[in-house]
């Protein structure tokens, strides 16, 4: 743990471990109630010094960490590969997003305006200032372990905010190397802390109910989410989350289904399928299903699974055993029910990967609405296709969802494409793009696939506080 500037040893400790070959590659310090608390205060104690830090020295620091953070690139995307289980190319991937998170907040954290508004009477004068909201308490998920961590403490940094971030229990060795980091990049002792623990709900618990934190942010699943919305409530405390998604993608009949069938099977297997803006319903037009299933299988034909720091792999691991026997329980049950397997469909165990948990690239056509798979977030590698013959009908099957992060649309229509991007009830809309994510976009979800946003200037937001100045002159 990082509490105070110090690396902190603890005589109770878990283990990590590989999930592509089941080994485990390290130990860390379990901390609990006790360490979340001392982290807290530290934090506290600590702001008003940090708060009072120009937004320059607070913008040099993070400009540090970014460079340091580039320079170690492909040791810490190794170490990610190791750890969370994903083909090295995606891990490398993934450190420039996080990277791109420091940069950005770098450069905004230099750009919290005020305001002036005018007044009726002439001898009133409104400022506005903008200033941190406080002590803040993040956690973060297993699957994007090290860009989640920046998207949410360069903000909370840059705007002048002090840290205590809870890891996931299966990723902290990716939260110590970015802390490590920043603590080189010149980050004062208690700005940011870190408490390792493998039973979250101690800490989650203190984070939204000590006093003393201003500010929750949270990365994860709904239910979860709602958990700590719950606990955080009575003291009205501010919480922004990113909670699950069930996105559709939409393939009209004057998209071509080739281009869509590629852009589907990138997305859909992006992390093996654990990324919360992953298609959970592909949405085919039946006029041009078959070259679009076509297309999707020999993609997923393609695809080979196994340790990601292997070549040639591009299907890693899930995160554990619950999560194989999840996946496989909503293919059988599609496939009960009449799906159909064009690929994969199973856990794969040959060739060593039984050591590991992984399940093969799967595709199912001819899935229809009383299939778990069409409810329930799959996060996995299984593509789930459904036809539609009316365009009329299709926002309505789209929007037919409590969730509400992300959504993709394939069409050469502009029209169709902007009265689509409008009547989705999604916070992201890709229009013929795989990729609408960046660290100068705001990212988030509607409904209950959260609250608030994560990068551009929104994000900066979120951590600030908006004071009022009435001035007789």
């Amino acid at each position: 743990m990082y509490i105070n500037g110090e690396w902190i040893e603890s005589n109770k400790t878990f283990g990590v471990i590989n999930p592509a070959t089941g080994e485990e590659i390290g130990r860390v310090a379990d901390g609990g109630q006790a360490e979340a608390s001392q982290a807290i205060q530290v934090a506290h104690d600590t702001f008003k010094s940090w708060a009072a830090t120009t937004a320059y020295e607070r913008s040099a620091i993070l400009y540090r960490a970014y460079n340091l953070m580039v320079e170690r690139k492909q040791e810490l995307a190794e170490l990610m590969t190791r750890e969370q289980g994903k083909p090295l190319k995606a891990s490398l991937n993934e450190v420039q997003y996080g990277a791109d998170f420091l940069l950005w907040f770098a450069e905004e954290a230099k750009r919290v305006y005020g305001e002036t508004i005018p007044s009726s009477r002439s001898n009133q004068r409104f400022m506005v200032l903008y200033q941190p909201v406080g002590v803040v308490g993040a956690i973060t998920p297993w699957n994007y372990p090290i860009s989640m961590i920046a998207r949410k403490v360069a903000p909370a940094m840059a705007a002048g905010c002090t840290v205590v971030l809870k890891p996931a229990e299966s990723t902290p060795l990716c939260a110590m190397a970015i802390f490590k980091i920043l603590e080189e990049a010149g980050t004062p002792p208690g700005v940011i802390n870190l408490v390792t623990a493998l039973d979250p709900k101690p800490i989650g618990t203190e984070l939204c109910t000590n006093p003393l934190v201003k500010k929750l942010t949270f990365t994860g699943s709904t239910a979860v989410g709602r958990k700590l919305a719950q606990d955080a409530a009575p003291q009205l405390k501010r919480v922004s989350m990113e909670l699950g998604g069930h996105a559709p993608f939409i393939v009209f009949e004057d998209a071509d289904p080739v281009h869509a069938a590629k852009g589907a099977s990138l997305v859909k297997f992006l992390n093996t399928g654990q990324a919360c803006i992953s298609p959970n319903r592909i949405y085919v037009h039946r006029n041009i299903m078959d070259k679009f299933m076509e297309t999707f299988s020999q993609r997923v034909g393609r695809m080979v699974a196994g340790n990601g720091m292997e070549k040639g792999i591009n299907i890693g691991p899930l995160v554990n055993e619950a999560a194989v026997a999840k996946v496989d329980n909503q293919v059988q049950d599609a496939v009960s029910k009449g799906a159909t397997v064009h690929a994969g469909g199973q856990r794969l165990v040959d060739n060593g990967l039984d050591q590991g948990f992984f399940y093969a690239p799967t595709l199912l056509g001819d899935v229809t609405s009383d299939m778990l798979i069409y409810r329930e977030e799959t996060f996995g590698p299984v593509a789930a296709v459904i036809p539609f013959d009316d365009d009329d009908d299709i926002l309505a099957m789209a929007n037919d969802t409590h969730y509400g992060l992300a959504a993709y649309v394939y069409t050469q229509n502009l029209s169709k494409a902007i009265r689509t991007f409008e009547g989705l009830n999604f916070g992201i809309i890709g229009i013929n793009d795989i990729n609408p994510t960046s660290a100068a976009a705001p990212f988030g979800g509607t409904k209950e696939s959260g609250l608030g946003r994560e990068g551009a200037r929104e994000g900066l937001m979120e951590y600030l506080e908006t004071k009022l100045g009435g001035f007789i002159v």
